[in-house]
């Protein structure tokens, strides 16, 4: 295995940053949880888990195959990672605090249909794996990642998140709350738009 432990930790920090990033698997995890309880919402967290794995990996492999042939360009894609944590946490700063609406699409009962509506709400994304192809190469030489490595990074890829929101379904009631409160909500997304410009400095000033 070719990655450190530092650079495994500091990814997990920033995974878990961007899971307290108010965003659409938040709006389900709610939906489902103020309907089916924590039985409701864990089905999706899982689906979400697989989805994660999916965007993952297939960036890793895509990453990998471009410093195959363009090892300058996966180079400068640590800069990406540096404007995309920058940015968000800007935008964060900036946002207005708007009340959360919960469609009703995503809370239809039994776990096949949460499950099935996590990896939906992943996949349904395509954004999502440029996300990953931005942010990945700030924490890792890519071009020396190894099977392991890729097996590694996809399992935090999911599992950080998936904690995230196991602990989510538990609290749905008290996050709820918490979310259409604009002052707490206005407080959470300072505190994480702070935080994810000082990542975006840390991935800067590395190697």
């Amino acid at each position: 295995m070719t990655i450190t432990a530092s650079e495994i930790g500091l990814y997990s920090a920033a995974l878990f940053l961007l899971f307290l990033t108010p965003g659409p698997v938040w709006v389900a995890m709610l939906a489902r949880g103020l309907k089916g309880g924590f039985a409701g919402a864990w089905p999706l967290a899982l689906g979400v888990a697989f989805g994660d794995v999916a965007w993952a990996v297939a960036a890793l492999l895509m990453l990998n195959q471009m410093a195959s042939f363009h090892a300058d360009l996966v180079f400068w894609l640590k800069y990406v990672a540096v404007f995309v944590f920058c940015a968000m946490g800007v935008s964060l700063l900036r946002s207005k605090i708007e009340t959360i609406n919960l469609p009703n699409q995503l809370t239809r009962p039994g776990m096949l249909a949460g499950l099935f509506a996590g990896i939906l709400i992943i996949l349904g994304n395509p954004k999502a794996i440029l996300f990953y192809i931005g942010i990945l190469p700030g924490f890792f030489t890519v071009a020396a990642l190894q099977p392991i490595d890729i097996a590694v990074i996809g399992g935090l890829s999911a599992l950080v998140p998936f904690l995230g929101n196991l602990v989510l379904a538990l609290m749905f009631d008290h996050v709820s709350k918490m979310l259409n409160s604009p002052i707490l909500h206005q407080r959470i997304n300072r505190i994480t738009g702070v935080v994810l410009i000082c990542v975006g400095g840390l991935i800067f000033i590395s190697r």
